[in-house]
């Protein structure tokens, strides 16, 4: 039997019944099943969330171009956060070597930035790694080496932090992609005049 009830959308089902609302497809149940049936939407709906989060992930990927013969693709995938504005993303493209631990190294070599065509999408290339330079401190020679990561000389390279789209990096074979987040205060300081 139905019963009016301005709370649920005009219609109210008997307990162990569901019963469809006219209005907006309001679904109603009795109080013993209200429980089982929000967390069994709650698990359906986390699950379908993921699933497309996922998909859409794997279709933005697919846009991209496969890496060409002796290069490889790096995909950033960065989880969502509330303060995005505040964050950048550091790219560090090099290779890790045996060195000394006190000289500083860098290779030379341009990370350019592309578009997808008909999507709009950027990605970063390096074509070439190039050589290596470094200090010419002098070093202990029975010293042993360490294992340390050689990057691009140059600026450091910030992107804008973005959750939607992967950061996407093409470079030659034995390169390797890491980053770092950079997050900046939220408050901003006022400059004297001079």
């Amino acid at each position: 039997m139905k019963t009016r009830d301005h709370l649920h959308n005009g219609y109210v089902a008997t307990p162990g019944q569901p019963h469809l609302g006219k209005a907006a497809g309001v679904v109603s149940f009795g109080s013993s099943d209200c429980g089982r049936f929000l967390l069994m939407l709650a698990f359906t709906a986390c699950s379908l969330v993921a699933g497309e989060l996922h998909s859409d992930r794997d279709k933005e990927l697919k846009a991209f171009p496969p890496a060409g013969e002796g290069m490889r693709r790096f995909a950033i995938v960065l989880p969502h956060r509330q303060d995005e504005d505040l964050l950048k993303v550091e790219l560090l493209v090099g290779r890790t070597l045996k060195l000394d631990p006190d000289n500083r190294y860098v290779f030379g070599g341009c990370l350019e930035q592309e578009t997808v065509a008909g999507w709009g999408y950027e990605y970063f290339i390096l074509k070439s790694l190039g050589p290596m330079a470094g200090t010419l401190m002098a070093v202990d020679p029975a010293a042993p080496k360490v294992d340390r990561f050689i990057t691009l000389g140059g600026e450091l390279r910030f992107h804008r932090y973005n959750s939607r789209l992967p950061l996407v990096v093409y470079v030659p074979q034995g390169v390797e992609v890491r980053y770092r987040i950079w997050r900046g205060n939220a408050s901003l300081a006022m400059a004297s005049e001079g």
